[in-house]
């Protein structure tokens, strides 16, 4: 299988389930964590929960996403590359924020230790992964 192909189902695969949460969370979910404040705490570093439209626009975001690196809309292909690159560059950009531990100095707010723990064990390196996946994906389909 080719090395772009893998890419693809890794990056569409991650994207939609991630947009799944995201839709479980606007319903009121806080899984994996057992309660709102617990969950706010690990995923936003603020007090309170998002809420239900903040979830569901960033769930439509990647849906939108796992679309554009999955190469739809086929008829117009490069709104598909450009799509897929953006997810990619996207990841890209939050990268040297995490690594230094200063992801407030991008989305300002207040910084728990539990959020910044979990952003360099988890959260980063899913996003240089998930944003090298997509770039690949999308730039070596069409060359």
């Amino acid at each position: 299988m080719k090395i772009e192909r893998v890419a693809s189902r890794f990056s569409v695969t991650a994207l939609a389930a991630l947009a799944g949460v995201h839709v479980a969370w606007g319903l009121g979910s806080s899984w994996p964590l057992p309660d709102r404040e617990a969950f706010s705490d690990a995923v936003i570093r603020r007090p309170e929960a998002p809420g239900a439209v903040a979830c569901h626009s960033v769930a439509c975001a990647l849906g939108a996403g796992a679309l554009l690196v999955g190469g739809r809309p086929k008829q117009y292909p490069a709104l598909s590359r450009l799509g897929g690159r953006w997810c990619g560059g996207r990841a890209g950009c939050a990268w040297p924020g995490r690594v230094s531990g200063r992801t407030d100095l991008l989305s300002p707010g207040s910084a728990s230790a539990r959020f910044r723990r979990l952003d360099r064990l988890v959260y980063s390196p899913l996003c240089l992964v998930l944003g090298a996946s997509s770039a690949i994906a999308t730039v070596r389909r069409h060359r």
